[in-house]
């Protein structure tokens, strides 16, 4: 009799452990699916997040002459490797001169007005930033790269924003 009422005391223990670790793992799978299905949304997320990112960086690219193939035609006789950064290096060198860079057309108020950012649209025209340090403005530029590899830079427009305090 003591015998069987160790085997049934036995027998209840192992049932109630098997039944604790199965709702355990069950408990357990339904967690990690949970956690699967949160990180597939999140990855959804990232990848059209990606993609919208993508566009916009091909639509800021669209005005580039990186990515214009008409207007790189007129530099394959010149074999230069980069015609952009060709560009943007001599536009630069006009920052060299001591004073306000000399296609700026208004002098700086804080210190030398210098030319910071380029965008060198195509073939002929070139969008640029400028800035004393405290106060900015814009420039639209024509370019003329030519045989020799020299380049003439005239002004075609300008701004300078109003500064606000």
């Amino acid at each position: 009799m003591l015998k069987s009422r160790i085997f049934l005391y036995l027998f209840v223990f192992t049932f109630l452990l098997v039944l604790f670790q199965f709702v355990t793992a069950n408990n357990i799978q339904k967690a990690l699916t949970e956690d699967v299905q949160q990180r597939d949304v999140r990855l959804e997320k990232l990848e059209d997040s990606l993609k919208t990112m993508h566009l916009k960086v091909l639509d800021m690219q669209y005005f580039s002459l990186e990515n214009n193939d008409d207007a790189l035609v007129y530099y394959d006789h010149l074999n230069l490797e980069n015609p952009t950064r060709y560009i943007e290096d001599k536009l630069l060198e006009t920052n060299e001169k001591t004073g306000d860079n000399p296609l700026i057309p208004y002098e700086g108020m804080e210190s030398d007005f210098k030319i910071n950012k380029i965008k060198v649209l195509n073939h002929k025209w070139i969008l640029t930033d400028f800035s004393d340090g405290k106060y900015w403005g814009e420039l639209l530029l024509e370019y003329e790269l030519k045989d020799d590899l020299s380049v003439d830079f005239t002004m075609l427009d300008h701004l300078l924003y109003a500064r606000s305090n």
